[in-house]
């Protein structure tokens, strides 16, 4: 991409939407207004595109970029610290194995002791329904309350890496491919995505990406059918929120018990496993009381639930009843005859698709450069602006 496109992304960032960014976490899409999250989504595509051109990007010359990641994660991982060299923060991984954690150390004092030199801190924690989230939260008032003691010298930004509820990084970056493939924003007005349960063969995985997606794409206007065998719902408070915003942005949303269904006529399909919301909450509280024969129950009853299923697969015959739909999937995907015997995605499909899925795939480095950058600089595009009117060439 050239220079005359960066300044016309500059220019489209001009305005309120991304200051009022300035010194707030990003824990939840719905927390955010639409002029906020598109001006998350151009901030992320000017970095993109800067990048791309060889400017570099480095606003901070010094500083941390904390990960505390509580669950497995690849791209995640890797993203997040890609972000934290992109805008030139080093990143430090809290292993709580090799912290005080482990003793018994509280969030509170963990939260501050690692944050006297960090301008932001990245969590995954996303396997225990109602826990995720609100250990977000409690490091997120540490924080705050440090820095207003004047014990920090800046309030970090908090970035949900996935939690049990959402997983915001994840679902921005499906936004913004989303986006790329039908013309911006304002093309996914009356789109019909179907975001669907599909079969695989583990269990326990969590809801926030779902969740996520239909928390997001209804903000646009898209018309999102969520398609599930019965038992296996989402969180209430979650389905009510994509409701209240489907309504609001002039969308749909609805709730199917079949992928035909949601496939039919579709211009995207997101099809992707995940536990039943009370079989989630049982195995917190089993993980929680410790009882390990209990957890082994659970397991082999959700594994013979899923495996009833088999039949939910994205396949040629599905996709052929949509309107050519893009695949969506935030991987890795359960693929059939690849890496399973039968999973969520026949390996044709996957295959077709993949050089798209790893465009996906790749935004979330800048969407996650974009939530540090607009929550630890008052204006981000005004700050971009001075890099790309005197520009330091990656490669020289």
């Amino acid at each position: 991409m050239g220079e005359p496109d960066i300044k016309k992304q500059l220019e489209a960032l001009a305005g309120d939407a991304g200051r009022s960014l300035f010194g707030k976490d990003f824990l939840l899409t719905w927390e955010k207004t639409r002029e906020e999250l598109a001006a998350v989504a151009g901030t992320a595509g000017l970095l993109k595109s800067m990048r791309e051109a060889g400017i570099g990007t480095r606003i901070f010359d010094s500083g941390l970029a904390v990960s505390q990641f509580r669950d497995n994660s690849t791209r995640t991982r890797f993203s997040f610290a890609s972000a934290a060299d992109l805008l030139g923060l080093a990143v430090m991984d809290l292993d709580e194995g090799k912290s005080q954690i482990a003793h018994g150390e509280t969030v509170r004092e963990t939260s501050v002791m690692v944050s006297f030199l960090a301008d932001a801190v990245g969590i995954r924690d996303d396997l225990f329904i109602g826990r995720g989230h609100a250990y977000m939260r409690e490091v997120a008032e540490a924080l705050e309350r440090a820095y207003r003691d004047g014990v920090l010298p800046q309030r970090p930004a908090v970035v949900n890496l996935q939690s049990d509820i959402d997983h915001p990084t994840q679902s921005m970056s499906d936004l913004m491919h989303l986006a790329s493939h039908f013309g911006g924003l304002e093309g996914l007005r009356s789109r019909k995505i179907a975001v669907s349960w599909a079969y695989s063969p583990s269990y326990g995985k969590p809801l926030s990406v779902p969740q996520g997606a239909i928390g997001l794409f209804t903000r646009f206007g898209m018309e999102v059918v969520l398609a599930h065998p019965e038992g296996y719902s989402l969180l209430p408070d979650v389905m009510d929120i994509a409701r209240k915003n489907a309504k609001e942005s002039g969308g749909s949303f609805r709730a199917v018990s079949s992928m035909e269904e949601a496939f039919e006529g579709a211009h995207a399909v997101y099809p992707k496993s995940w536990a039943p919301f009370a079989v989630m909450e049982e195995r917190t509280r089993l993980v929680e009381s410790g009882d390990k024969r209990a957890l082994d129950d659970l397991e082999k009853r959700c594994l013979a639930e899923n495996a009833k299923r088999k039949s939910w697969q994205c396949t040629e015959s599905l996709m052929a009843r949509t309107r050519d739909a893009l695949y969506l999937h935030c991987l890795p995907a359960d693929i059939t005859g690849v890496s399973c015997a039968q999973g969520e995605v026949e390996a044709g499909v996957f295959e077709r698709f993949r050089t798209p899925l790893y465009r996906q795939a790749g935004y979330k480095p800048y969407v996650v450069a974009a939530m540090i950058l607009t929550s630890r600089v008052p204006d981000a595009a005004a700050r971009l602006a001075r890099l790309i009117e005197k520009p330091t060439r990656r490669i020289a």
